[in-house]
């Protein structure tokens, strides 16, 4: 059976584009790119509460890591599941269940009595997290016109850095108003930092309405046997030529579609297609070359070498600031110059920034087991760690989402796209988990690590990434050759 309307448009329907058909893209682009905001939130409310958590429940440097990093646990859980998920039940609904997931894990965590408590409502959390850094990318590229989809694509990034703005700046409110800082008492009861992670309450909410609202990705309806939905979700984004055409793209890339499994991406390359290794290594990359320190640990790291609690948190919110600032300029050059020269770009800064960080920090002079920044090294860090965070921010933070939601096959894109976002949050729980201790060794080793990876994540790009700028998604079928993936 067919559904109404399912037929083809008549001779006497118009060709144009509907009008304001970028800004319907934009907004339904934006409500998806939410659950980045999410994100951005998560990741960073803590930033302010660290030195309050390991006070009041007593933490080693190693559990004070392990906490912050648990929910990543959580995020390489629910984007491994996401797409077969959302394959079933559609885009939206696993929207909507996330955002129910990380109401209930703001309002645990900001009741945790314990580390262990605590620890498992942001697991919970990163369940959620992690499904809506797969479902929105996908559901972008879904929608978006080719000729836009970089720009797009780009929102799940605005969202994550405007969620770390969101964060930074609320905790260095509820810090100001409460007698104490982190650790001490709100105006309203309870403690500070217990407020910070209720916070998150609000964004959570909002993702959830807008899910509400917003239509069902026109992939999804296609392939589950409702066209019509899918022609009228198009026919707000393109013209009715346009939308045809990509119904017949749909329908013709799906005639041997089938529920994803990691059967679908084996090999030769190590077992894998040569398309998903890129994929892997671009998450992994993105979060080995440290930039989550900043925004997990900003303000305890500038503490450490020492600047005031209220300090601290300032830094952070204007680290914060240049992050919003740099990918705003990669929403504007993506899609104008390409992907492979936004990476590259951004890699050779990244290498000379964190290489500048890290020998100030080798450098230091220790006090009290504390290494201290002379009147030189101290500008001089802080001025390399906003041009290391505007390197990452305008190329990389984007940029590797955007090539996540669009360089997969239609085919292959779920499955493949899951097993990246788990590999990015790997990653980043292994970089998360891990800075405390190194740090307590030496921040000069730890920064050397991430110029380290940096460096590897340059060379990576010139030998392997190929450029997706201008292509369908239903002609991403050639870049998974071995020759394209090498030399395009």
């Amino acid at each position: 059976m067919t559904e109404r309307g399912d037929g083809p448009p008549s001779a006497t329907d118009e060709d144009a584009k509907p009008r304001h058909s970028g800004a319907t893209a934009l907004l339904l682009s934006a409500a998806a790119a939410l659950g980045g905001f999410l994100f951005g939130y998560d990741s960073s409310v803590i930033n302010g509460a660290v030195n309050a958590l390991k006070s009041e429940f007593g933490l080693s440097s190693f559990t004070v890591g392990f906490v912050v990093s648990s929910a990543l646990l959580g995020c390489a859980v629910g984007a491994w599941f996401a797409g077969p998920i959302s394959d079933r039940i559609g885009r939206v609904k696993v929207m909507l269940i996330a955002a129910v997931l990380f109401v209930i894990s703001s309002l645990g965590s900001a009741l945790a009595f314990n580390a262990v408590d605590l620890t498992a409502w942001r697991v919970l959390g990163g369940l959620a997290i992690g499904a809506a850094s797969v479902i929105a990318p996908a559901y972008i590229a879904e929608i978006a016109p080719a000729r836009l989809r970089g720009r797009l694509g780009s929102l799940q990034q605005m969202a994550i850095v405007l969620g770390i703005f969101a964060a930074l700046v609320v905790d260095y409110a509820i810090a100001q108003v409460s007698d104490g800082g982190a650790s001490g008492g709100f105006p309203w009861g309870g403690t500070a930092w217990r407020w910070m992670f209720a916070s998150a309450v609000v964004p959570a909410v909002c993702y959830g309405l807008l899910a509400v609202i917003i239509p069902e990705s026109p992939r999804y309806l296609v392939k589950h046997h409702k066209p019509a939905r899918a022609r009228r979700v198009l026919a707000r984004l393109m013209s009715r030529d346009e939308a045809e055409h990509k119904i017949d793209d749909i329908e013709h890339s799906i005639t041997t579609d089938r529920p994803v499994r990691l059967h679908d991406l084996r090999g030769p390359r190590f077992g894998l297609l040569p398309i998903v290794w890129v994929g892997i290594l671009l998450s992994a990359f993105q979060q080995l070359v440290g930039i989550n320190v900043i925004f997990y640990y900003s303000s305890t790291l500038w503490e450490a070498v020492g600047f005031s609690e209220s300090n601290a948190m300032l830094t952070s919110v204007i680290n914060s600031i240049v992050n919003v600032v740099g990918t705003v300029v990669a929403i504007l050059l993506v899609d104008r110059i390409g992907r492979r020269p936004l990476l590259i770009a951004g890699a050779s800064g990244m290498v000379v920034t964190l290489g500048i960080l890290a020998y100030c920090f080798a450098t230091a002079s220790v006090v009290h087991g504390k290494p201290q920044l002379g009147d030189v090294a101290g500008p001089l860090a802080l001025v390399a760690a906003n041009v290391y965070v505007f390197s990452f921010a305008a190329t990389w933070g984007p940029v590797v989402w955007v090539m996540l939601g669009e360089m997969f096959n239609n085919f292959i894109r779920a499955s493949a796209l899951a097993v990246s976002a788990a590999a990015q949050w790997i990653a980043n729980w292994a970089v998360t988990t891990t800075f405390p201790g190194l740090s307590g060794i030496s921040l000069g080793l730890a920064y050397g690590i991430y110029t380290v990876f940096s460096a590897l994540a340059l060379m990576f790009v010139l030998r392997s990434v190929p450029e997706t700028r201008g292509l369908e998604l239903e002609d991403m079928d050639r870049l998974a050759m071995p020759d394209r993936t090498r030399h395009a």
